[in-house]
């Protein structure tokens, strides 16, 4: 494995855009529209667009999801 690269990763590239601000406008907006539609934290899953705030094990996801589908 060559110095410097991770799995294809150029890590001098990364750190270079890193801390050359590339990537800052899209971290925000995507923060933003993340804190808009009521996003607090990770995981968020939305169901047919609304934010479901119960557990978030299979049982219980696979039960919203056949309830937003009018399934159950």
């Amino acid at each position: 494995m060559e110095c410097g690269v991770l799995a294809d990763l150029d890590i001098h590239r990364v750190v270079r855009d890193m801390r050359g601000g590339r990537y800052l406008n899209r971290i925000r907006e995507d923060f933003l529209s993340g804190a808009w539609s009521g996003v607090n934290g990770t995981p968020t899953f939305f169901i047919n667009g609304v934010r479901h705030d119960g557990a978030w094990d299979l049982e219980t996801l696979t039960a919203a999801i056949l309830r937003a589908a009018g399934e159950r």
